[in-house]
């Protein structure tokens, strides 16, 4: 999946250019109830405004509070500017990229303004990898990392009619070790599918039904 298909684009996007005052800024952020913005500078992307940037800034400040809202542009103070995606990069690198700010910045090669990915996005999509919003059983188990693996687990899943609802693979502390998480949809077969799986040399770690 690649970031375009689940960025906001930028007519949906709340954003600020870079000679507003923070004061303007600040009450945006209020209004929308938003952690974070985009500021623009001629329709491209120059930095990210936050709440927490504005009071670092005016905390910092040798001016009095007033006069640091009003006459303090949100560009001086913008930062993570080169925290940005394109529509081409894959889904994944939005949450590093979401990691210590609210949201990353859609440009094209000009560095063009599109959207954003927020940070509530990549949480929900990664929800979504992991079937949390569907009730199933959640399988965890390992296997030896080895050719054929994968297929096997897709021959006995089939043999058994077994729904599968999400599927997430990771590398283990043991480097020949695949940890392997899993959800299906439970029916009357699926414990005769785990008993399968351990027969066949998956070590199942936890099961458990999740809603």
């Amino acid at each position: 999946m690649f970031v375009k298909s689940v960025m906001i684009p930028k007519h949906k996007t709340v954003y600020v250019q870079d000679q507003a005052p923070v004061k303007e800024a600040l009450e945006l952020l209020t209004r929308h109830e938003i952690d974070g913005m985009p500021v623009i500078k001629n329709d491209k992307y120059i930095g990210l405004i936050t709440k927490n940037v504005i009071f670092e800034a005016a905390f910092l400040s040798d001016k009095a509070k007033e006069a640091f809202m009003e006459t303090t542009t949100v560009g001086s103070i913008a930062i993570a500017q080169d925290n940005i995606v394109s529509e081409q990069t894959v889904f994944e690198e939005t949450v590093i990229k979401t990691k210590a700010v609210p949201l990353v910045a859609v440009t094209d090669e000009q560095q063009q303004f599109l959207g954003i990915v927020t940070r509530f996005e990549v949480l929900e999509q990664f929800q979504s990898a992991f079937g949390m919003n569907k009730k199933g059983l959640r399988i965890v188990f390992t296997s030896v990392e080895t050719e054929g693996r994968i297929l096997r687990l897709s021959e006995i899943t089939k043999q058994f009619h077994q729904n599968i609802i999400s599927l997430m693979t990771f590398d283990d502390s043991d480097k020949l070790v695949r940890r392997i998480v899993m959800k299906v949809a439970y029916d009357n077969d699926t414990d005769k599918y785990v008993k399968k799986l351990e027969r066949n040399g998956f070590k199942v770690l936890d099961i458990q039904m999740t809603e």
